[in-house]
């Protein structure tokens, strides 16, 4: 197997750029803005698809993909089993950082803050609009925990499936939302010779302070 030198690997950027003039004083209609040019490009699979970091009381860091469902001024919400290893962690320490990274518009927008529970009532309003499938799924799988093999999952799924064939499935008590507050959000957009556009709003006493930072 021929070897490749990832260090050789290089891209220019060229698809746009940044200025503060072009910045709107709230950071989540600059969002908003962005994620809609995502949301249009044909190469971006699943805009809504970002990178959540966590780490416990132990200072362990784990980063995981999981799915945008909702956000406003007040945060950005995902959802997932309250027994998983990135709730465990969330309980210890309750904070996270996420990033977007919109790599075919050369774009990337990262968020930290502290983060807290949905309500039930909201957790409940997004469980019933997913695909039976999917509920059946967040019954059976007891998320990060060890499993001999997958033929044990998909009988669980088979015999969840003819359980609740009749009638409504049920919000597990073991699973629900989470919302990420910010107190930051950076917006980089890539530029030639690595000469990136960075702007980083950071929440203050209410409101937003703008930053330029350096590539």
């Amino acid at each position: 197997m021929e070897e490749m030198d990832v260090a050789d690997l290089r891209q220019d950027y060229h698809a746009g750029r940044l200025e503060r003039a072009d910045l709107p004083e709230n950071p989540f209609v600059q969002f908003g803005q962005w994620f809609a040019d995502a949301a249009k490009c044909p190469e971006i699979r699943e805009p809504n698809a970002m990178t959540l970091a966590t780490a416990g009381a132990d200072g362990r860091v784990m980063a995981r993909t999981v799915l945008l469902k909702a956000w406003d001024e007040k945060g950005f919400v995902f959802f997932t089993n309250y027994h998983s290893r990135k709730a465990a962690q969330i309980a210890e320490n309750p904070r996270a950082a996420l990033l977007f990274p919109w790599l075919p518009i050369e774009r990337q927008v990262a968020i930290s803050g502290p983060v807290e529970k949905v309500s039930t009532a909201e957790s409940l309003a997004y469980f019933v609009s997913r695909p039976f499938s999917s509920q059946i799924g967040a019954w059976v799988s007891h998320q990060s925990s060890v499993i001999t093999t997958r033929s044990l999952l998909e009988m669980k799924f088979e015999e969840m499936r003819r359980k609740f064939a009749e009638g409504k499935v049920p919000l597990p008590d073991f699973w629900g939302g989470y919302r990420v507050i910010p107190e930051t959000i950076e917006f980089w957009q890539g530029r030639s010779s690595r000469l990136h556009d960075r702007f980083l709003y950071t929440r203050e006493n209410g409101d937003w302070k703008i930053e330029r930072l350096a590539p």
